[in-house]
């Protein structure tokens, strides 16, 4: 559909009775909505009909020729190509609007990662917890089990020549092979010397099962021990060695019990 100015350009030979065929009926057309185009039209015409005067009336206004003969010259001898218009131009905000989004989503990442990393840490310590939580509960329940066993043997080792002082008891399932180890009343053990507990065997030398220091009531207690295998325990005693434990007693039996 033609522009304004496209039906400007025709309106000289319109007035002219040159304009023809489809260009004339849109022009008409457009003049009976235009009210600009419908004067200039009776300004060319009434130009046309100066010129027609000079003949045989008075010479027309001279600016009324030239209005005309412009008005002609600027009809358009061929179809033209519209000229492209430039394309718009970037502004300098558009051209950061990419490398903006690409750095939030870089920042975003960033974020993301470390939150991950931290979630991972917090599920690592949770579960190291649980774990050592189940060890906990498992060891308390194999106490209770070897407490509460009808094959359990209580051992109490009283001293030798003195009644009524530091007692000891020691439990153990000759069937699970696993011991506990009770003590009272017993004096500190001294600078680099400890308590140590002896499984004396049936037959053969005494076995070490473990050292300890009382607390400051005098109270001690080994628990989760294991019965040597292969072990059928007579008796248990109890000495004062060096603080690292001893291969075989070096000291007189504090306290000793027999299993039967």
């Amino acid at each position: 559909m033609k522009t304004h100015e496209q039906f400007a350009e025709d309106l000289a030979l319109y007035a002219l009775e040159e304009l023809t065929g489809s260009d004339r009926e849109e022009l008409e057309a457009h003049l009976g909505t235009c009210s600009a185009c419908r004067r200039e039209l009776e300004a060319l015409r009434a130009d046309l009909g100066l010129l027609g005067l000079t003949s045989s009336g008075p010479q027309p206004p001279a600016r009324s020729k030239e209005r005309l003969m412009r008005a002609i010259s600027a009809e358009p001898r061929g179809v033209s190509a519209p000229t492209p218009s430039p394309a718009p131009r970037r502004s300098w905000w558009a051209s950061l609007v990419p490398a903006l989004a690409a750095l939030g989503l870089f920042f975003m990442t960033v974020v993301l990662w470390h939150s991950n990393a931290l979630l991972r840490t917090e599920v690592a310590e949770l579960g190291s917890r649980n774990q050592d939580d189940a060890t906990q509960l498992e060891r308390l329940g194999q106490e209770v089990t070897l407490l509460t066993s009808p094959n359990a043997v209580h051992v109490s080792l009283t001293p030798q020549n003195a009644p009524q002082q530091p007692r000891g008891t020691a439990i153990f399932d000759p069937a699970n092979k696993r011991m506990l180890f009770m003590a009272s009343n017993l004096a500190p053990a001294p600078h680099g010397k400890a308590y140590e507990l002896w499984i004396i065997p049936m037959q053969g030398s005494p076995i070490p099962a473990g050292v300890f220091k009382p607390d400051e009531h005098g109270n001690a207690m080994m628990m989760d021990h294991k019965m040597p295998e292969g072990v059928e325990a007579k008796a248990f005693a109890i000495t004062l060695e060096k603080e690292e434990g001893s291969d075989r007693p070096t000291s007189p039996i504090l306290l000793m019990g027999t299993t039967t």
